[in-house]
Order: C-alpha cells, then structure tokens, then sequence
C-alpha cells in the first residue's frame, strides 16, 4: 500500500520504520525542518562563544525500554555506543539515595533493585523495609489496582522519606505529573517492567548524543534505503477522502497515520471533519474531542554553564520543594555536551521563565554547595507547555484508529505507557503494523 505518515516524530518515525517493514511504500512528511519532534537536538552557544548541541529537553531511557532499543538497532544504531548504561542509581550530591551496590550490578530482576533498596544511604531499615514490603505486595497483586487510585494513595503507608525521596521524583520524571494526581495503574505499569521485568530493565540509559541523532536521522536515513522519502520542511495544508483513497494535498495514499502533537492533531482532524462525509466526520469528530479533553502538563531544561563544573556523577538526584523545583541534574560533559555544562529538570513545571531560572540557580547554589561548583550562568532555558498529557487516573485516551484507514501515532494515544519515549515509539510501531 502506499502509507502517508504525517509528523517525523519518534512515533511517526517508528510509524514509518513498521511500514517499510511490511512492504509498504512509504512517504513521511515533516513540517519542521528538525526530525524528532519534542525529542530533538538543538543548537546553542555557550558565553565563551562555543556552539553545542543539547536537546529541547533532557531525556532519559531505561532499560525496560525495550521497543526503543530494538528500533535503534533495526535502523543501524548500537544503543550500547549511543546510551550511557548505568545500574540503577539515584544519588543525591550528599551522597545518600538510592544506588545499585556494585556486586548486584548483574543480578536478575528484582533482585538488583531490592539490593540497592537494601542499601540506600540515609535510609534506617524501617524505611528500606516499607518500600520492599510495598514492591512485593504490588507483584503478589499482579501489578494491579484500581483504576480511580492516585500514586500518593498507592503508598500513603510507605515511609515518608521514601515516598519524598524515590517515589514523588520517580512519578514525576515518569509520568510528569504530581503523585497527588498521578494514574497509580500507569505507574505500576512502569515499575513493573522496570524493576520487575527483563534483567537490566531498571537499568538508567543517558544518551551520549543529541535526541535527533539517538534515533530519528539514522531511522529517516533506513526509511529512505528501504525506498521510502522523508521530506521536511513540508507541512500538509489539506486532508480530504476521495474513495478508496485518502488525499494529502491532492496526492492519493491507501492508509495515513497522523502522527504530529496532540494540539495539532485535534485542530487538523476538527478541520477536516467540516469537508468530510458523514460516516468518516462523526468518527473523527468523536475522536477529537477524546483528543481535545486531554490537560498537559509543562517540562522545562534550564541549561547552566561554568568553566570547571562538573558533578560526581553524570546524573543526580535533587530535593525537590515548591521553592527548588529541579528533580534531577545532567552534567552533559560527562555525555556528549562541552565541559562545565548542566542541565536541570523541572518536571510538572509551572510560573514564569525568569522565576524558573532564578528559583534554579538558588537550588544549584544550595544543594551542589558541597561540590565547591564555580558560578553557574544560564545559557538556555527550554520549555515545552504541553510536553506530555496530565496521566491521571482512569483517563481516557483516544484510540489509535480515527477513521477507515486513518491512524494516529503519538504517546498520547491509547496504551499501557505514559508520555514516554517508549511510548511514543510503541504507539507509532502499533499504528505502521498495517491490516
């Protein structure tokens, strides 16, 4: 069949990837001139006039990821040169947190998580006990629990200091949204394959290159091997159905996976909708408003540079407060950034950017104290207001088939994940596995 994909993407990327596996002749369209969506690289300078390259935001993998991994290697890539692969591992500055002891650095699932539970510094035994009691009455119960349950009424008995420490900063970077709010099933989803799953699946995956190099380009460069085309810097003005065929600005396709942002799907498809025949407009109209009911929620990265800054880690955990609201810190030199260059995440990020900035450099002044850092300045500070849906409980989401023949690809669609890079690329696969 000939197959549109519109939106390069992590999903339409893996949407069109699928496709050209099947056989399929391929064309995905891009409107930017940047592949990889909400998860690309971007050009900055540093104040020493440097030029980098960091991301619009920083992500990080795990090992559970297992369709992401597996489409990197279909596309050429080795995830083994590409991601930093650490056991799990979330230290504060202090030294306390979470860290996999060396020796359990290879051992089965559980049994390396429920070590470095085991032995978490700062933690007494009551409170490593209380998350190990809750983990394994969450495998006995099959991951499984009712669908209206928030994160925090999921643990309300667990220690306080581990529902602060792990817990709330886990939700947050997860699902990107507060454990108060947060879809307790989705989250234990996620616990699941990672702590519970294949063997490394807790396992943390820091790239080592930009997002648009840890998988989009090879994957456009594979699509245009297997035939197909990638054009960017095309934006599709015009959908229309002509039966059998579906029309991108007068060109005929047997099947279109719609796989932009959410905000442009429900506009594009509403649009659409008015011109359509009745059969097709009332399905595609009940999807957009499923689509359109959907609340997001905001993440920003501010980057900070200083000639000599460098963490004891590649990655650290924070103390996150209404007044310090980073929950992690990326020392990109230790990655594939310049020296001296920090990325702070504000997951659930809300106020102004300037507030955001200043609130940022006071938390890095008072937490990375013992570190003995020179100045930090920020060089670039990015915000995505609607990086991810609000995944709260018993949330509808809108399924991957619009209409005949018209699919949707995104981490928002209907799926076991949150708003993840796996999801995303799950989603997408899913929707390119043609009928």
């Amino acid at each position: 069949m000939k197959v549109a994909v519109v939106g390069a993407g992590w999903a339409g990327l893996a949407a069109a990837v699928a496709a050209c596996e099947q056989g399929h002749a391929v064309t995905v369209f891009e409107a930017s001139r940047t592949l990889g969506g909400r998860a690309r690289g971007l050009q900055i300078r540093l104040p020493d006039g440097t030029p980098a390259t960091v991301d619009n935001g920083q992500h990080i993998l795990i090992g559970a990821y297992t369709e992401t991994l597996r489409l990197m290697r279909l596309v050429g890539l080795d995830p083994d040169a590409t991601l930093l692969r650490k056991p799990l591992s979330l230290p504060f500055p202090d030294g306390t947190g979470l860290q996999t002891p060396a020796y359990a650095t290879h051992w089965p699932a559980p049994m390396d998580a429920i070590a470095a539970i085991a032995t978490a510094r700062g933690w007494n035994w009551r409170e490593r006990l209380s998350l190990i009691r809750a983990s394994l009455g969450w495998q006995l119960k099959g991951f499984a629990c009712a669908p209206v349950l928030s994160v925090a009424q999921l643990c309300e008995r667990m220690a306080p200091r581990v529902l602060h420490e792990l817990i709330e900063p886990l939700c947050v970077s997860a699902l990107n949204t507060p454990a108060t709010q947060a879809s307790a099933q989705v989250f234990l989803r996620v616990l699941k394959d990672a702590l519970f799953g294949i063997r490394g699946g807790s396992h943390l995956l820091l790239p080592r290159t930009d997002l648009s190099s840890l998988f989009p380009t090879a994957a456009a460069q594979w699509i245009a091997q297997q035939g197909g085309q990638v054009h960017i810097g095309q934006r599709v003005s015009q959908l229309r159905w002509q039966a059998p065929h579906w029309l991108l600005d007068g060109q005929a396709f047997d099947r279109v996976i719609w796989a932009t942002s959410v905000s442009n799907a429900a506009l594009a498809l509403v649009e659409y909708a008015q011109h359509a025949p009745e059969f097709i407009a009332s399905a595609v109209q009940t999807w957009a408003a499923t689509t359109s009911a959907l609340r997001f929620e905001a993440i920003a990265t501010v980057y900070a540079w200083a000639p000599g800054a460098r963490l004891t880690h590649p990655m650290l955990a924070l103390r996150n407060t209404p007044t310090a609201p980073a929950q992690f810190v990326f020392d990109r030199g230790q990655l594939d950034g310049p020296p001296g260059l920090l990325a702070f995440v504000v997951s659930a990020s809300d106020g102004s950017r300037e507030e955001l900035q200043t609130a940022v450099l006071q938390q890095a002044r008072d937490q990375l104290a013992g570190l003995q850092l020179p100045p930090l300045q920020v060089v670039q500070t990015v915000v995505e207001k609607q990086a991810t849906f609000a995944c709260t409980p018993a949330l509808a989401r809108p399924p991957q088939q619009i209409a005949p023949g018209l699919l949707a690809a995104g981490d928002y669609v209907q799926g076991p994940y949150p708003a993840t890079l796996e999801g995303a690329v799950r989603s997408g696969w899913s929707a390119g596995c043609l009928p």
